[in-house]
């Protein structure tokens, strides 16, 4: 396939489904039809929940693969210990270009997440939900899904739930972005570690998860962990949801069960019979070789011993017609572009990256290989979130995936195949938040006073230092943060802070507008405030 994936692609099930159940009979479950599909669904108390999870080995689906059940435990310690209530976040952006499986429950099964997560939320004892989506799709079915079941954001109620929009970009999927965004912030990671078990949404401990592992729960809850544990493998059991795309005749999303043979689903989508590399766990996991995938079975184990990862369930497979590093290239420029912008590694290194694998495909020969090399190195475990280190993670995965057509670039000038954008990337019209706007922050030194207002409100880009003043080392302003930094201008209390052209950028690509007459009656020097 070539082209961005739609937001719900065909559904296909191998075996008895599970978290699909229903769906071969509307396009989506509303309550009603649900409860038909599913039957009701008691509460479970905490322990037995955590029980639960223990017993049927149930990790997060969103692609760190945390125990479920220690993260339940941690979170209910933590309440108690505070004597606060904690709050329980569904995380449903899923922002990857090549993952549409939380996408597709959301819209199609909306009521089999908020299942799970109501029976967390009343095993904690919690009384605030949210979910968080970044498409209009899955905004629209979830925000349907909460009046279906008289849920409000409503001061007053038992259990408060609301929906959390945020842009459709690769970081606003990271937990601390989310609950920064949940918090009024903007949807960006803090840049240090803080555990959302201890500390989460307004201070409190926040039960965090993706939309597949609460569904998970939901299953498991009324099936009991006999039943759940008699599909799949017995240390990986159930199902899992896999996105397929890349070199197929037909995108999907696959409810498997775990253990099945990897050729087998990507038979079922239509792959190359003898794909030349297969990319597991997304853009931010690694390439198994022909040999690995016809030998890999669809577990977590399974395809780590042999170099692959689940992650988020993606599944890239690319036929021998096509160039590989030149489809890695493509990629290495969307993950650069992808970049907050906070903090070295990622606004610079990244670029450089995808930079260095041009030079390889360029004809720069070793020396371009050794560099490009150094500065993937260079990029791991110095970011601010997980992002550096997941692209330098693609990468190194990509040159060792591929030594045949590595060695043709840069010993004989090339492989001989074009690239033909198999795997799939946003359409034309995407703005990439990430990119820069084109705009600084500037402070004009005679008149700060050094009310260290900017840094409380941009502190991607304005930190105070041992004087008490702002340090404003490169204020460079991405266009995620443009709305944030023209906040901090408009509350400085002295004036001193303004935003320039730099002249790159979208700022810079826009017609100037002409300046605007003074209304009638009102003097030039009025405060204005309004």
């Amino acid at each position: 396939m070539t082209g961005p994936l739609p937001d719900v692609p065909e559904v296909r099930v191998v075996g008895l489904p599970q978290l699909t159940s229903g769906f071969d009979l509307v396009e989506r479950l509303d309550l009603a039809m649900h409860l038909k599909v599913h039957g009701p669904l008691d509460p479970v108390g905490g322990e037995r929940l955590a029980a639960l999870s223990d017993e049927i080995s149930l990790r997060g689906r969103g692609g760190a693969g945390f125990p479920f059940a220690t993260k339940l435990r941690a979170v209910a310690q933590a309440a108690i210990k505070r004597g606060v209530r904690p709050v329980v976040v569904v995380n449903g952006s899923e922002d990857e270009p090549a993952c549409r499986k939380d996408t597709v429950l959301i819209n199609r099964g909306p009521h089999l997440i908020l299942d799970g997560a109501l029976l967390a939320a009343e095993a904690l004892g919690a009384r605030t939900l949210i979910i968080g989506v970044t498409r209009d799709s899955t905004e629209a079915s979830m925000t349907a899904a909460l009046a279906e079941r008289g849920l409000t954001d409503r001061r007053g109620s038992a259990l408060r739930a609301r929906v959390q929009r945020n842009p459709a970009r690769m970081v606003t999927g990271e937990a601390s972005a989310l609950i920064r965004s949940a918090d009024g912030g903007p949807p960006l990671p803090p840049g240090r570690r803080v555990r959302a078990a201890e500390s989460g949404v307004g201070g409190a401990p926040t039960l965090l998860s993706n939309a597949e592992t609460f569904a998970q729960l939901a299953v498991a809850a009324r099936v009991g962990a006999n039943r759940y544990r008699a599909t799949g493998l017995f240390d990986e059991p159930g199902t899992v949801l896999l996105t397929l795309s890349g070199d197929v005749s037909r995108p999907m999303v696959v409810e498997v069960p775990t253990g099945v043979p990897l050729r087998y689903v990507l038979q079922l989508a239509g792959a190359p019979p003898l794909p030349q590399g297969v990319l597991t766990g997304g853009y931010h996991g690694s390439w198994l070789s022909a040999t690995a995938a016809h030998d890999a079975v669809v577990s977590r184990a399974s395809l780590k011993a042999l170099g692959g990862s689940l992650g988020a369930g993606a599944v890239l497979p690319l036929g021998n017609d096509t160039c590989p590093l030149g489809e890695a290239l493509q990629v290495a420029n969307w993950l650069a572009s992808e970049s907050a912008g906070q903090c070295g590694p990622c606004r610079l290194g990244l670029p450089a990256a995808a930079n260095g694998l041009a030079d390889v495909l360029n004809g720069g020969g070793p020396a371009a290989l050794e560099a490009l090399r150094e500065v993937t190195r260079a990029v791991r475990g110095r970011g601010a979130c997980k992002h550096p280190d997941g692209s330098a993670n693609f990468l190194a995965s990509t040159l060792a995936a591929f030594p045949d057509d590595l060695a043709a670039h840069v010993l004989s000038g090339g492989c001989g195949r074009e690239t033909r954008a198999l795997l799939p990337l946003p359409g034309a019209g995407h703005q990439d938040p990430g990119a820069p706007s084109g705009e600084r922050l500037a402070v004009d030194w005679t008149l700060c006073q050094g009310h260290g207002l900017c840094a409380d409100v941009v502190p991607e880009l304005i930190q105070l230092g041992p004087d008490g003043f702002p340090t404003v080392a490169d204020a460079a302003v991405p266009l995620a943060l443009r709305g944030v930094a023209q906040r901090a201008v408009r509350r400085c209390p002295a004036l001193a802070l303004r935003l320039e052209r730099t002249g790159t950028g979208a700022a810079a690509d826009r017609p100037a507008r002409a300046a605007l007459p003074s209304p009638p009656g009102r003097k030039a020097l009025d405060s204005g405030r309004g």
